[in-house]
């Protein structure tokens, strides 16, 4: 197999183009790199091509069958990389035309507006471990093809659909559907403790310094806090929904 030498092919500067979120939106695409998160691509079937250097994973050249495979330079490799040390293995993936069936997702976690990709990525990558449904993508928050949201998510954005819309229009959705709607604040909220856990449920979370628009906190069942016990003012989003995410559900 012939190797892509230069950074300037064309090939190259599409690749380069899936770092962008213009990009992504015009294209449909994003781009993977590292072999957790590219194995994992391939398992969900997700892989359109598999770029490579081959000095460093000659073992996959041989491995992969399912897509096309192209080896590729160390300047290519630097070249499309979002991380300072690339892997030297990426793929190229679909964007998730994911839809779900409030019959079957009982279980969902929304977010309101959480803008840092590291946060996002934690978020999907807890709601996996928990057993959570969804995730619901609110306005104003960031986007989930991010190539850190990506890294911080550690595949889990493969396991979980993940869809973006309009929070006040899906709080209606699933109240409809029976599904209660929980809220996270400070003021004007119940100990979470308070509620038991449950078959379905909805839990919200909102921005890093804002938390959620007072707006959705109205259209909520019930709003939810967390007890602080030491002098911190707060916790971090993801470590919140976490902790909330796994005491409303059920254990299996």
């Amino acid at each position: 197999m012939d190797e892509l030498q230069s950074a300037k092919n064309q090939r190259v500067k599409e690749w380069k183009k899936l770092l962008t979120k213009k990009g992504r939106e015009q294209s449909g695409k994003y781009i993977v790199e590292g072999i957790h998160i590219v194995e994992e691509a391939l398992l969900a079937d997700k892989v359109l091509e598999v770029m490579l250097q081959r000095n460093v994973h000659a073992e996959y050249m041989n491995r992969i069958h399912s897509v096309p495979v192209t080896s590729i330079s160390p300047e290519i490799s630097r070249a499309i990389s979002s991380t300072e040390t690339p892997q030297g293995i990426f793929a190229v993936c679909k964007k998730n035309s994911d839809h779900i069936d409030l019959k079957r997702h009982r279980k969902l976690l929304l977010l309101d507006g959480v803008q840092d990709p590291g946060n996002i990525g934690t978020l999907i990558r807890t709601a996996d471990a928990a057993g959570i449904d969804a995730v619901i993508m609110g306005e104003g928050t960031g986007d989930v093809y991010n190539p850190k949201v990506i890294r911080s998510a550690q595949g889990s954005h493969f396991h979980v659909p993940v869809l973006s819309g309009h929070l006040p229009g899906w709080i209606l959705q699933l109240k409809a559907a029976g599904i209660p709607v929980y809220g996270s604040a400070l003021e004007k909220a119940e100990p979470y403790m308070n509620v038991g856990p449950a078959d379905s449920f909805a839990l919200i979370v909102g921005n890093e310094g804002a938390g959620m628009d007072p707006a959705i906190l109205k259209e909520t069942d019930q709003n939810l806090f967390i007890p602080l016990y030491g002098k911190s003012e707060s916790l971090n989003v993801a470590v919140a929904a976490g902790i909330l995410l796994y005491h409303l559900r059920k254990p299996i």
